[in-house]
């Protein structure tokens, strides 16, 4: 064992508690429960054990206190719990990541989810830290290469960038993040797996991912059939362990699948903990956290790395308007929009590209590029604007010479956007030349 493994070992006995602060259950509340004994010294978040009298064990959190007593919200639901259980204050708030986490798959915790030894770090973070100082921060970075056409050209992504994706359920977004993780140009790829199905993690660990990316990510996973508390954890735990790695002076791409299941997580906790909803249902604090998590992501200061963000949205019948996704658009650096009709067509990724935006442009791009996105961004709205008309036959060629050219280059530029194989940036610019030459396209 080298000697980083033998510090780690240390922090972790020095973990290791000798006394166990002990209170009692005082009264169960739906799915609530109160403890007394443990209000002078219990925080906001702390984990509780409930021992039950069959033998059995319940944790959860502390989300209120109430002088000599706590409200403790369990992980599961109270099912065996009796007046008097005793109740063990455990103090793990944070996360305690550690460069050997990368290639493995844990739990909101650090604990392991893959069956194999893992050991914590030297240093708890915590789960809500606060962003660098605005002033401090450097700006977005260079251009990174994806390995997809689209986003190598017409929706660039720099370095520190926060993109949202936006679709419904089954459009592609899973299997878009593991492209990134595979592909894109960055040391360390974190993925939070927010209220993810059970039978999916795997899937999504071994064929979304598979060896290739899964060696260059650490995956952080809350299925949807754990509490609220533990859901909501995860996006946050994720950060925390981006942070461990950008404050190393690397370039993390941190992804969340979903910030809609965290915000769902978060106002059920919110809601138990007594915050009235109010925003279609969601409580007032729901645009804090998300935004909060957010600007976590981004550029680091002189001497820093730089997080890349892709927080994915789930919008109920391409509802862009639904609260979740409008708090997101405001805060991020771009959108990306999914489409259920072209996913459905056999296009991968399924990108409208018209609904989709990169704020990075046109500073990211050259004047020849931002001319080439300008004219491809043409000719698909006026093919948009006449598709109708298109497909019933009843456009005549030579009414419109704009029109004429997007009904030439239209199946080039999908095919193009369909791209999986872009060796480089360059390479990806000069095929999306070629297409619109073909068609006869004019720019500059």
């Amino acid at each position: 064992m080298n000697d980083l493994g033998l510090n780690c070992l240390n922090a972790e006995l020095e973990r290791v508690s000798k006394i166990n602060d002990i209170g009692r259950v005082s009264a169960v509340e739906g799915n609530l429960l109160r403890v007394k004994g443990l209000g002078a010294i219990s925080r906001i978040g702390d984990l509780q054990e409930v021992r039950l009298g069959h033998g059995g064990t319940i944790t959860g959190e502390v989300i209120q206190l109430h002088g000599s007593e706590v409200t403790m919200m369990p992980d599961i639901a109270p099912d065996g719990v009796a007046i008097g259980d005793r109740v063990i204050l455990r103090d793990q708030i944070g996360i305690a990541p550690a460069n050997s986490w990368v290639g493995r798959v844990i739990d909101p915790y650090g604990r392991p989810l893959d069956g194999k030894p893992l050991m914590r770090g030297l240093a708890m973070r915590n789960l809500k830290n606060p962003p660098p100082p605005p002033a401090e921060r450097r700006g977005l970075g260079k251009r990174l290469d994806t390995g997809m056409a689209i986003f190598n050209t017409l929706l660039p992504l720099v370095k520190g960038q926060r993109i949202g994706l936006f679709a419904g359920s089954g459009v592609g977004k899973s299997t878009l993040m593991g492209q990134f993780a595979k592909h894109m140009d960055a040391d360390i790829a974190v993925i939070a797996l927010v209220g993810e199905r059970g039978r999916e993690l795997r899937e999504f660990v071994e064929e979304v991912l598979g060896p290739e990316g899964l060696a260059r990510s650490i995956v952080i996973a809350a299925t949807s059939d754990q509490s609220p508390l533990v859901r909501r954890r995860c996006a946050m735990a994720a950060m925390s362990v981006a942070e461990h790695f950008r404050d190393q002076g690397k370039h993390v791409v941190y992804m969340a699948d979903s910030i809609t299941r965290f915000a769902e997580a978060h106002r059920e906790v919110a809601v138990a903990s007594g915050e009235m909803p109010a925003l279609r249902g969601f409580p007032p604090s729901t645009s804090h956290m998300i935004m909060s998590l957010c600007e976590r992501a981004g550029p680091g200061r002189d001497g820093q790395g730089d997080i890349t963000g892709i927080f994915s949205v789930l919008v109920a019948g391409s509802d862009m308007e639904e609260p979740i996704a409008d708090i997101l658009r405001g805060v991020l650096d771009g959108h990306v929009v999914l489409d259920r009709k072209i996913a459905e067509r056999g296009r991968f990724p399924a990108v409208d590209l018209l609904r989709s935006v990169s704020r990075s442009l046109p500073a990211a791009a050259t004047a020849a590029e931002n001319a080439s996105i300008t004219e491809v961004r043409r000719l698909l709205g006026a093919y948009e604007q006449s598709a109708t008309m298109i497909r019933a036959g009843l456009y005549n060629e030579g009414s419109d010479p704009v029109l004429d050219v997007a009904i030439k280059a239209w199946p080039e530029i999908d095919s193009f956007m369909s791209g999986m194989d872009s060796p480089s940036i360059l390479d990806a610019f000069n095929r999306l030349g070629l297409v619109l030459r073909r068609a006869g396209a004019k720019f500059a």
